[in-house]
């Protein structure tokens, strides 16, 4: 199985960039799919969630309106819409996998399906 996120890079502040997710090595259905970030010094943190089979969402508060997750099942592919992106939105961002439980979606340590390897943001004018 294999996670392979893009769309990273250097933005300014208030930029509206696209990370991709291309998933494959076998069916979702049942998963939910998710992106979580991390920054020097700081751990892991959830940003956003999809279910693939319903395509309910989830946020964290920081993000919620100016981030959208969704979803291209016939591409396998998972995305997450950034909008005015802020400084303290700069780091690491990973996309994963996992047939996590809805109470603990937003604990990344739930998470022990599969994760990619990740892209950098960086948010500075």
């Amino acid at each position: 199985v294999q996670l392979q996120a893009s769309g990273g890079g250097l933005v300014q502040p208030g930029g509206s960039p696209r990370l991709s997710c291309a998933a494959s090595g076998r069916t979702f259905g049942g998963y939910t799919m998710g992106w979580f970030r991390q920054s020097p010094g700081k751990d892991r943190e959830f940003v956003a969630a999809i279910k693939w089979n319903g395509g309910h969402t989830y946020y964290r508060d920081s993000v919620k309106g100016r981030f959208t997750i969704s979803l291209n099942k016939a591409a396998n592919t998972v995305y997450l819409q950034m909008n005015s992106l802020k400084p303290e939105d700069t780091a690491v961002y990973y996309c994963a996998a996992d047939n996590v439980i809805q109470s603990s979606i937003a604990t990344p340590a739930a998470w022990n399906g599969y994760w990619g390897q990740g892209t950098q943001v960086t948010v500075s004018s």
